[in-house]
């Protein structure tokens, strides 16, 4: 039996955990789950999820946990000897400072205004939620080119944005970020912010993203 993750292929959040599992070279079983349907909101899954959000994992042991930065965390610590390092050694402090400073941001600073802008122009009206209110995205636009302004500053002097080395801060973007260069909003991808779009381009051309992109 290998790892199980129930989620939906095409969801944020599974992939987000795909995109870990494919780095670390892990093998995985995909149990899907159908939103569409709303088999998360189930009794069955909720007794192991009980926000009925996807995705969680199962381990051959049993062992399961849900939130995908904490599955990330978890797989990239546990096979720590295999794949690419994508999280600092907890015996190097000041890595792992520059690691949760970095992680920090991506939480606060990038996914709210990100994942509201997909709520808006993408998952909104198409679960029939209601109409897009272009005055909100309007706002979160606006709030989120200031971020990337200073993401801009930080990759002026580093790689990274822990450093010199890819983390799992960077990897956790691909998911919403990718949802918003689909839909034409190129705060990723703008010319004025050449080290974004360079740190950007590296991203998304890693093979474990690729692995993941149309499903996870």
């Amino acid at each position: 039996m290998v790892l199980k993750l129930h989620g939906s292929p095409m969801s944020t959040c599974t992939r987000r955990v795909a995109v870990v599992l494919k780095e670390k070279n892990v093998p995985y079983e995909l149990v899907k789950v159908d939103l569409m349907k709303d088999e998360q909101k189930s009794a069955a899954f909720m007794a192991n999820q009980p926000f009925g959000q996807v995705p969680y994992i199962v381990e051959e042991d049993g062992f399961q946990l849900f939130e995908s930065r904490a599955i990330g965390r978890y797989i990239a610590l546990k096979y720590a000897g295999q794949g690419n390092d994508v999280i600092p050694s907890p015996a190097d402090l000041k890595r792992t400072a520059l690691f949760e400073q970095a992680a920090s941001i991506e939480l606060t600073n990038f996914d709210p205004f990100a994942s509201g802008l997909a709520f808006e122009k993408v998952f909104k009206p198409n679960k029939k939620l209601g109409q897009t209110e272009e005055r909100v995205v309007s706002a979160l636009l606006q709030q989120l080119n200031v971020k990337m302004d200073a993401y801009e500053a930080m990759l002026s002097k580093s790689k990274y944005l822990a450093g010199d080395d890819v983390t799992l801060a960077d990897l956790f973007h691909l998911t919403y970020g990718s949802m918003l260069c689909s839909i034409g909003i190129d705060v990723l991808e703008s010319p004025k912010r050449p080290n974004v779009v360079r740190w950007w381009k590296d991203l998304t051309s890693r093979p474990s993203w690729q692995a993941v992109k149309d499903g996870a």
